[in-house]
């Protein structure tokens, strides 16, 4: 019989440092799969110092060996602290992905953060909050494959004293019907893996491209704010909100407001302010694209 590891000893974990975004992050992990996923993902985001400061240093790590051979399971663990449940091995790289966004919503308090995509062009910023299954990543994915600068797929970073959007470029998280209307729309090349039966059903990502990564440091201004909703069959409607409602929304999807108090409703009315503010419905990709072009184009002459 092959020896196991007691759970007294300590088995060396493959790891990995790199810079996403403004922030250092180490990785830790003993799966070969996870790796390559990961090495799809992030092989272009710059290489950080192994035994340097980091952000974030993130294990990915099985409960306990007893578990393994019947139900394979992978746990999530910042310096010791793991906030979620265990979730079936293969399941790695997105455990992975959503951690992160843990990380950051739980930790990065010197800007507003709200739960939104970003995607950039002209320098303006375009914000696309909204909750679980309004197609915001579909509607992400789609202009970053259609040359938009993806800022962030997952979280708006507004830094309270400028109003400067922070570039946060990852992959876009896909789920169930948009990984094949992605796969079409941008190609299987920058399609990873589907990851099958999690919480949220078959998940995929997109690559970052490589002109996002190349741009990181270069933040944004606050342009537009649109709150997505795919609709099937619906027609392409963008209905201006006002300032007051389009403040309350932004709450409603921030993850710090509470925390920040006075400083997030400033910085929310500020940015309101500064951008045009509507709801977007749409059921065509290429229409809600052509949209925003229009919205940037007309920026751009101004």
């Amino acid at each position: 019989m092959a020896d196991h590891p007691s759970a007294q000893q300590v088995v060396p974990l493959k790891h990995s440092q790199i810079r996403i975004g403004s922030f250092s992050v180490r990785v830790q992990c003993d799966l070969p799969a996870f790796w390559r996923a990961f090495d799809f993902f992030y092989a272009d985001n710059p290489p950080e110092p192994a035994d340097g400061f980091c952000d974030f240093s993130v294990r990915l790590v099985t409960p306990g060996f007893l578990r393994r051979p019947i139900h394979p399971q992978i746990t999530f663990d910042l310096d010791g602290v793991r906030p979620f449940k265990p979730l079936p091995e293969h399941q790695a790289f997105p455990l992975f992905e959503w951690g992160l966004n843990w990380c950051i919503a739980m930790h990065m308090h010197r800007c507003v953060l709200i739960h939104a995509a970003v995607v950039e062009r002209n320098g303006f910023g375009l914000i696309l909050p909204a909750p679980p299954g309004s197609g915001k990543s579909t509607l992400c994915a789609g202009l970053t494959a259609r040359g938009w600068r993806l800022l962030s797929d997952e979280l708006a970073m507004i830094t309270p004293d400028t109003l400067e959007l922070i570039p946060f470029p990852r992959p876009i998280s896909l789920k169930n019907r948009s990984i094949d209307v992605m796969r079409e729309y941008a190609g299987v090349d920058v399609i990873g893996p589907v990851f099958a039966d999690t919480h949220k059903g078959d998940v995929a990502h997109m690559k970052v491209p490589s002109s996002a990564l190349a741009d990181t440091h270069v933040r944004a201004r606050p342009g537009w704010i649109a709150f997505p909703k795919y609709r099937a069959g619906s027609a392409l409607r963008l209905s201006p909100m006002t300032r007051a409602r389009t403040v309350i929304a932004l709450a409603d999807n921030s993850f710090n407001s509470d925390r920040l108090g006075e400083q997030a409703f400033r910085t929310l009315a500020s940015t309101a302010a500064a951008s045009g503010c509507f709801e977007f419905e749409y059921s065509i990709l290429d229409e809600a694209i052509a949209c925003f072009d229009a919205l940037a184009d007309m920026r751009a002459t101004r």
